[in-house]
């Protein structure tokens, strides 16, 4: 038999829709109660489970199995914490969780250790708008934590004092401190879900100023990053990782998994200066419209929106905007104008429906990188660049803008609003991304949800017109 990472399966988890009505039908009331909210952490919880539990029916071989994090290899994009994906991370012994920001663009692990006011007006001990504790790493009460002396071989930065006697300094952005190592808790999707404790190094932050004063889990392509740890150690059958962006902020992430048979796939452009997964296009394509671009693009999963510099910016958005049907007009999204955001329209109250033009990208090698949601909905004055969240279902949203920021970074970026809808696999082994429309709740392929017109997407709005009080 060959190996179960070759094998293409569709199917549907216990609490989906589609198994919910055939229980029903057959009165299997067994299978039917309880049924978690479509979304809710409890649905997550419940599919993680099965997946581990289909997983060793099918005889998974321990060793070509996929790694998650001990709380489940969900993620969730979190407005009130930088507009970035988070997930629950567990390290040292006892462990100690923290929510953690996943960035392809950052190299290194970090948490916040010994570190009383790390964001300006952030207490020692404080809570998540839905109540989660945000912690501290001690070292002095993780058994298992060890110090990273300056001659550690990824000691990656100059010590102010020489010997092994030193601990390892770090400046990473806004985050700065000494490294340690200690073990990160994570589960193998196989037989029995078996435990690992995997050693790691990262960053025992001190200082930190930025956004993810939690965390952020580096997935860079640099040795200290979590993959590199993880296929160095030998704990993963494949040195690549994948995550799944759905279009209403919940993912997943797993490691070790080098996509599937069928999914389109592009070459990393390697750049020195920068460790960075980084892919080459030469089209841009909106609606029928296709034109010809020069654009090499950092794949950055901790950017919420998408930066490209000229000629690419004016090249997607002008066509974008000579297709669009709605009155073009200025907003205030946020504390920020949207003076920034150029391409704004507005919806009128008795509009149901919104009519786009189909937005991709053609890499160098042919294969087309589909963009599902170019886009950003405006309800309440906040940005929601997956479409429809949590918060917007049920309320109309007064507007929309095209979710791309002309980039005064000196480099193009394509953030997670233009990986919504897809599973994106960073298969560092081959050196290749790769990529295919996704159901993150299902774990299976999507469907094609095409209207039949070429070019043409049709995007639903709420119904109702439910203003916060």
């Amino acid at each position: 038999m060959g190996k179960a990472s070759g094998v293409g399966l569709d199917f549907h988890h216990r609490s989906s829709p589609v198994v919910r009505q055939w229980a029903e039908a057959r009165g299997h009331l067994f299978l039917g109660a309880p049924w978690p909210a479509h979304g809710s952490p409890e649905y997550y919880s419940e599919l993680s489970r099965h997946d581990r539990a289909h997983l060793a029916r099918r005889g998974l071989a321990g060793a070509d199995g996929l790694l998650s994090f001990a709380d489940g290899n969900d993620t969730r994009f979190r407005r009130d914490l930088g507009y970035t994906y988070y997930a629950k991370v567990a390290v040292g012994t006892p462990p100690t969780t923290f929510l953690v920001a996943l960035g392809t663009g950052s190299e290194l692990f970090w948490v916040p250790c010994g570190c009383e006011r790390c964001v300006p007006g952030l207490p020692a001990t404080a809570m998540t708008e839905d109540g989660l504790e945000l912690r501290q790493y001690s070292p002095r009460k993780s058994s298992t934590s060890k110090m990273v002396p300056c001659g550690h071989t990824l000691c990656y930065q100059p010590c102010a004092r020489a010997g092994n006697g030193s601990s390892c300094p770090y400046t990473l952005g806004d985050s700065s401190g000494v490294l340690v190592e200690d073990v990160l808790h994570l589960t193998r999707e196989g037989p029995g879900g078996a435990a690992v404790k995997a050693p790691v190094v990262f960053g025992c932050a001190q200082e930190q100023t930025g956004h993810f004063f939690q965390g952020t889990l580096g997935l860079g392509m640099n040795k200290i990053s979590v993959p590199s740890v993880l296929a160095s150690s030998g704990l993963v059958a494949s040195d690549s990782f994948s995550m799944c962006f759905s279009h209403d902020g919940v993912g997943r992430i797993n490691f070790g998994d080098a996509g599937s048979r069928g999914q389109d796939e592009t070459r990393f452009i390697v750049d020195s200066a920068q460790a960075t997964y980084n892919v080459s296009f030469k089209s841009i394509n909106v609606g029928r419209t296709s034109t010809p671009v020069e654009l090499t693009a950092a794949i950055v999963s901790d950017a919420a929106l998408t930066y490209l510099r000229e000629p690419a910016y004016t090249a997607i958005a002008t066509s974008f905007h000579s297709q669009i049907l709605e009155k073009r007009v200025t907003y205030r999204v946020g504390t920020t104008n949207s003076g920034d955001f150029e391409y704004c329209y507005e919806l009128s109250p008795e509009q149901t429906k919104v009519e786009m033009p189909e937005v991709s990208l053609t890499t160098k090698e042919g294969a087309v990188f589909p963009i599902t949601r170019p886009f950003f909905f405006l309800q309440d004055h906040f940005f929601h660049p997956f479409g429809f969240t949590d918060e917007i279902k049920g309320r109309r949203p007064h507007g929309y803008c095209l979710g791309i920021l002309k980039s005064d970074k000196g480099r193009d970026i394509i953030g997670q609003n233009f990986m919504a809808g897809l599973k994106v696999v960073f298969d560092r082994e081959r050196s290749v991304l790769g990529w295919q429309k996704f159901d993150c709740y299902k774990n299976a392929k999507a469907a094609d949800d095409s209207d039949g017109r070429p070019g043409v997407s049709v995007v639903v709005l709420p119904e109702g017109d439910k203003c916060r009080e």
